[in-house]
């Protein structure tokens, strides 16, 4: 997938006063003290509450994302779930949830993720070709076709003709063909040639996938590399 910057928000607003605060009711300026006074304790917890629940939740993606480079799929999935329910609103960003998703056999769930990405990222190829793996599972490829999420302009080579695979309108051997002769290029040829014939419970997904893991790749594949070489130790 392409590099997207993980984002978080942090919380906002203030906390409600103290139950002690509210009983004092005092007037004046003694009133307008003790209520700064209690509006600043509750913006600092605030901000607080806020870091920790963002440390809480770099620390949860960082095991998550650890977890699933050793291939301990259950542990990265339910990390990725901790960093959803820290931080709802970086959800969409977690294109490497929807991938654990998809070897963890929650297709439905890895569906849903992907099509959240595509309101973050809406111009790579590689989300709606796991969009499709996803639904291909849970369904049938010809359901995962007619859900093929739109993409808008992919410069990388092969993607056009890798989406078009998944479209339906291009055979594999011509996205191998269609591949530039560098070295990032044959890489995601030989990867999603793969990952297609995996959606389809085909056999010729191994040949493809073990190009794809070729020690030759790795400085061109970068973390979807590391999901070449993951791939068989999953699938065995």
């Amino acid at each position: 997938m392409q590099t997207a910057e993980f984002r978080m928000q942090t919380l906002s607003g203030f906390t409600r006063p103290s139950r002690t605060a509210l009983r004092l009711r005092p007037t004046g300026s003694t009133f307008r003290v003790v209520s700064a006074f209690c509006i600043l304790n509750s913006a600092l917890l605030a901000v607080t509450l806020s870091a920790q629940r963002t440390s809480n939740a770099r620390e949860a993606l960082d095991r998550a994302i650890e977890d699933f480079l050793a291939g301990r799929i259950t542990e990265s999935v339910a990390g990725f779930d901790q960093v959803v329910k820290l931080a709802p609103d970086a959800a969409p960003q977690l294109w490497q949830r929807g991938i654990a998703l998809y070897y963890a056999g929650r297709y439905r769930d890895c569906r849903a993720q992907f099509e959240s990405h595509r309101t973050v990222n809406p111009n790579d190829v590689e989300n709606p070709a796991w969009h499709f793996m996803c639904v291909a599972r849970a369904e049938s490829p010809e359901k995962a076709r007619s859900a093929l999420l739109p993409v808008g302009p992919d410069q990388r080579s092969p993607m056009r003709e890798i989406y078009e695979m998944f479209k339906g309108t291009m055979q594999p051997d011509a996205v191998l063909k269609a591949a530039r002769s560098d070295a990032s290029s044959q890489f995601f040829a030989e990867l999603y040639v793969g990952l297609y014939y995996d959606a389809l419970n085909d056999d010729r997904a191994r040949e493809h996938l073990t190009i794809a893991a070729s020690p030759r790749f790795a400085d061109a594949g970068g973390y979807m590399y590391r999901v070449a070489t993951l791939h068989p130790r999953i699938r065995k």
